[in-house]
This record gives C-alpha cells, structure tokens and sequence, in this order.
C-alpha cells in the first residue's frame, strides 16, 4: 500500500499557517478563504500546533469564549503522535482512528514536512484500490 510520501506528493507539502498570537476569528476566515478545516500554528519557522473547526466549535464556542479575544494559542492541539514520509497510510488511519483526529502533521528531520488529513487517507486509499482493480482486470483480459 502507499506511504504518506505518496499523498505529499500528490497534495503537496505547503500549509497554510498562522501565528500563535492570531485570533481565532482571523484564523478561521483563512480556513474559509482557502476552503480548508485546520490551519498550522507556526512560530519563527517552527511548527508549534494545529487548529481546526473542532477546536472552535468545542474550546470557543461551547464554552462561551469570544472568537475575537480568544488567541489561537489558547486551543490548538499540540500533543500529535509522530508521522513520518515514510509511514505507511495503513498506520496513519491507525494513528487518527486511535487518537480521534482528523489531521496529523508530518514530520521529516523534526522539520514539517505537510498536513495529512483523514480525508487525504481516504481519497489515497480508494486510488490504490482502484488501481489493484484495474490491474486485476488488465491481467484477466490479457
């Protein structure tokens, strides 16, 4: 089966970022605006989080912070299991099924190396059946 490399390959490795000291309101309008549901947290070239919709909805909004006060260093996540290029996508769905999440930073030499999300491990995984499908059907008409 594929590796994450493959996915970053395909999507590609830029993320869209914010600072730490963003507020949420300005942090989901560049959600909006790129049509994306997480953005990275970055601080002088080093990865320091991920916010997503989630975030917003659970640790804003249920809570009943301002989405203008609130910085988005107050409810990003942090503490992500390490996901590295080389990784196969079958660990990845391992490591966001078993962490409840739905995107995993990758990391290559403890630099980031892209965004996996859950929907890149899905969309990678019907393109490797579809080609196990169009070889088996190459192989039987051939």
């Amino acid at each position: 089966m594929s590796k994450i490399s493959d996915i970053l390959s395909r999507k590609g490795n830029k993320a869209i970022s914010v600072l730490p000291d963003t507020c949420v309101l300005d942090a989901l309008k560049v959600m909006a605006e790129n049509n994306i549901g997480s953005v990275v947290v970055m601080e002088n070239g080093k990865f320091r989080g991920i916010i997503t919709e989630r975030d917003y909805s659970r640790k804003v909004i249920l809570k009943g912070k301002n989405s203008t006060d609130t910085k988005v260093s107050e409810i990003m996540m942090t503490d992500f299991p390490l996901l590295k290029p080389g990784d196969s996508i079958e660990y990845c769905m391992e490591l966001l099924t078993k962490n409840n999440i739905r995107y995993l930073p990758v990391f290559k030499d403890n630099e980031l190396a892209g965004i996996i999300s859950i929907s890149d491990v899905v969309t990678e995984t019907i393109m490797f059946q579809q080609q196990t499908i169009n070889h088996l059907h190459d192989y039987i008409h051939s």
